[in-house]
């Protein structure tokens, strides 16, 4: 394998992810997560916080604040952002030229998973470049570089190999080509996530660091070692402001924490064995271009056992067609989303049921398993005529590529009301602020699955801002800007306005971006 064709092929790779839009929305969508995480001391929250009292914004601090928020979120979302590449291939036809290259299949795979690690390394440089900046902003002290690259480097090093390897193994094997790896790697990153919660309450040896790949663990296995207390939080937590802040110590990282990186780096590639031997090469008899996101996942059975349920959204169709106008178009295209994916009939109305006959008490619990089946659907509705070939046709409508847009936008609209809105009646007159968070909450979804989908044309950039965001939802309590449906109850009227703003601006930037189709 020729160490110059390999550096080629990757460089290539590199360049062909940074000329999606996608990337450009990924690093817009980076820098407001790192400024919103990065709360100013003086709105009475901090990244890190022992025992209520704020940790000084020194570098040593901010860097490793820094890099467990990345870690969190780049280990999912990069996952969605660096993988989709055969995919492409496939739908170009280019597949079948690269499958007939001499080319072996470990340079192939190799040169893509080099290509995957340069491009989440960049994303993780824009991230360090906006932690910096904030540095300069709101922090204590000098800004020094290397103690930012030390600690990324061991932090975010094995989260960058594992990312990229397992993104590799699913783009490899037919049966992961599809929604199905998507949602398995969802379920991986959780339980890793948990990883770091098992080292703070002491349930698992620190040994079990090696496998983690998100720097959670690592993260707090170094606060508890240095600042001798296992009262830590990562995050805007709200402090005491009348105790004196901690001090973190500029080194932090001792040679056995090193080491463990270096071993969590090699466990990282162990997927990319997989990914060699179970490679596609493109061949038709293994995976065809017309199904490259069709793979018979559990969720794909369902709908197929569930077919016969469709029959109950034709009266809808038929009302659709002697709707006028734009109304009739909306109401057409969230019956084809039903139609396509009948599982979401019985979900439907699963929850109008639930939301009906459930106390009160249980009904976030029912609203968090709406809105999450909503999101995935979203994720696939928003880019289905992309993804199906047929855009040229769609744009062809009265209306053209705007109105599609603004079809796809109510679609999902008002896919989320079925969702959610018995719910949402029911609050509104017990707890009225709460049931307009989760009607704000629902039209910033839909703005940002119909915007992401228009820019990216893949399902795969929401889907990962939306899991990760669904994580940090379900998660933080007593947050009102993380609790963007009203989960908890801790949105006011400001953050549910500013959610319904969001929502607007989204809809607003896709319908101007549409113009230039």
């Amino acid at each position: 394998m020729s160490a110059q064709l390999l550096t080629t092929l990757a460089a290539n790779e590199v360049r062909l992810r940074l000329r999606r839009l996608s990337t450009m929305v990924a690093v817009l969508a980076v820098v407001a997560v790192t400024w919103a995480m990065i709360s100013d001391p003086v709105s009475g929250r901090a990244l890190l916080m022992v025992e209520k009292a704020r940790v000084l914004y020194t570098s040593s601090a901010l860097a490793l604040g820094s890099a467990t928020i990345a870690g969190m979120l780049f280990s999912l979302a990069g996952f969605y952002l660096a993988r989709g590449r055969t995919g492409e291939d496939l739908r170009s036809g280019i597949g079948g030229v690269v499958g007939a290259t001499p080319a072996g299949n470990l340079l192939l795979v190799a040169s893509r998973w080099l290509g995957a690690v340069g491009y989440l390394l960049l994303l993780l440089g824009a991230f360090m470049l906006t932690t910096l900046a904030l540095h300069l902003l709101r922090g204590d002290g000098p800004v020094q570089p290397g103690i930012y690259l030390q600690t990324y480097a061991v932090m975010l090093l094995p989260m960058v190999l594992f990312t990229a390897s397992c993104a590799l193994l699913c783009d490899s094997w037919a049966p992961l080509m599809g929604k199905g790896g998507d949602i398995l790697y969802f379920f991986v990153w959780t339980v890793l996530l948990s990883l770091g919660g098992m080292v703070e309450e002491k349930f698992a040896s620190p040994l079990v660091t090696v496998f983690d790949f998100t720097g959670m663990a690592q993260a707090m296995e170094v606060l508890r070692l240095h600042l001798h207390t296992d009262s830590v939080g990562i995050g805007a937590m709200r402090f005491d402001p009348l105790l004196a802040p901690f001090a973190m110590p500029q080194s932090l990282w001792s040679s056995t924490q090193i080491g463990k990186c270096l071993v969590s780096c090699m466990l990282a590639v162990v997927p990319l064995l997989p990914a060699v031997l179970l490679f596609h090469r493109f061949s038709p008899d293994r995976v065809k271009a017309g199904k490259a996101r069709q793979r018979r996942s559990p969720l794909a059975l369902l709908n197929g056992w569930l077919r016969p349920l469709a029959r109950v959204v034709q009266p809808l169709m038929a009302l659709a067609v002697r709707l006028p106008g734009f109304a009739g178009q909306v109401l057409a295209d969230a019956c084809l989303v039903l139609v396509s994916a009948p599982s979401a009939i019985l979900a439907i109305a699963a929850c109008v049921v639930g939301g009906l006959l459930l106390p009160a008490s249980a009904l976030p619990a029912q609203l968090a398993g709406a809105v999450a089946f909503w999101g995935i659907l979203c994720s696939e509705s928003t880019t289905r005529d992309f993804s199906a070939g047929c855009e040229g046709l769609t744009g062809a409508v009265p209306g053209g590529v705007r109105r599609r847009f603004l079809r796809q936008w109510a679609a999902a609209l008002l896919l989320g009301l079925l969702f959610t809105g018995v719910v949402v009646l029911r609050w509104s007159v017990e707890e009225p602020v709460r049931a307009f968070a989760a009607l704000a909450g629902v039209v910033a979804l839909s703005g940002c699955a119909a915007l992401f989908g228009q820019l990216s044309r893949t399902p795969r950039l929401f889907l990962g801002l939306f899991l990760f965001g669904l994580y940090l939802m379900l998660n933080a309590r007593g947050l009102p800007m993380l609790d963007i449906v009203g989960f908890h109850g801790a949105a006011n009227l400001q953050s549910a306005a500013s959610f319904l703003a969001a929502g607007l601006v989204a809809l607003a930037a896709g319908s101007a971006w549409s113009r230039r189709s």
